[in-house]
């Protein structure tokens, strides 16, 4: 498949506030330290969004804004790929816990920020964006179905692509049986032609064994491999960790059962 470039990474998560945070740790130059994560008011929606807008979009709309300033790129601009797990495990124990208790009159706001599409709506709402925009999920494969998306998007249209990948936690009772310890979300801006200067790393997707049945890749810091496990989107980790180190080879992800993606990756600067 065609290669991609990164121009600009956003990432926030347990104990992880930025990119260039996320650097000094993937480069073993810091400590992890998990810690909850921090979340800012998304300033760019209308007041009532802004109110009803959940964790998982804040969380979305942050590392968005920021993959696109880094490439120094208007939000509006590209087209976009969100990718998640599970949506908004809040609203879904909302709705749950509603019709558990026998009240079947579901809340309007609750029912239409439970789609899988909600954080799509929400960033054409805050960014005034008219690209196309594409919706994915394949459980704990997320990031990688949403990497293949984008590049796919990326060599249809030949025009940047904004992949956005989130997660949150679950509460009790939902929690027992998706485990998801807190809220995780990374935004990679994807262009076709690279950008001196600009442009972080070159990522193409290994065309003869593009599903290949390997262990997925761990990291060398043991919490933050326990962290790329914990939290679907965070799988993502080995492939920002060769990112940040500048390394090149190969990188495995998780994908579907039993299958992994595997990417060819290479520094541009």
């Amino acid at each position: 498949m065609h290669p991609v470039y990164v121009d600009g990474i956003g990432v926030l998560g347990p104990g992880i506030e930025s990119w260039q945070e996320a650097v000094c740790l993937l480069k073993g130059e810091h400590t992890y330290l998990p810690g909850k994560t921090i979340l800012s008011p998304p300033e760019s929606l209308p007041p009532a969004e802004r109110r009803r807008a959940s964790r998982g979009v804040m969380a979305a709309l942050q590392v968005g804004y920021a993959a696109c300033a880094m490439a120094d790129v208007l939000p509006a601009e590209p087209a976009s790929v969100f990718a998640s797990s599970g949506g908004d495990g809040d609203i879904c124990n909302a709705i749950c816990s509603a019709l558990a208790a026998g009240d079947h009159l579901i809340s309007p706001t609750q029912f239409h920020n439970s789609v899988h599409n909600a954080i799509s709506g929400y960033w054409g709402i805050a960014t005034g964006a008219m690209a196309p925009s594409s919706v994915v999920s394949a459980y704990d494969g997320s990031f990688a179905a949403g990497l293949l998306e984008a590049v796919s998007l990326l060599v249809s249209l030949r025009t940047p692509v904004l992949l956005v990948a989130s997660d949150q936690d679950y509460p009790f009772p939902l929690s027992t049986v998706r485990p998801v310890p807190d809220i995780f979300a990374v935004a990679l801006l994807l262009t076709i032609t690279p950008h001196p200067g600009k442009s972080l790393a070159q990522i193409q997707i290994a065309g003869d064994l593009p599903f290949a049945e390997l262990p997925g890749q761990a990291m060398s810091d043991v919490l933050l491999d326990d962290l790329s496990r914990a939290i679907p989107a965070a799988r993502c980790l080995p492939l920002l960790q060769a990112i940040a180190r500048r390394d090149t080879g190969n990188i495995v992800l998780e994908y579907l059962p039993s299958q992994y993606l595997l990417l060819e990756v290479a520094p541009c600067r």
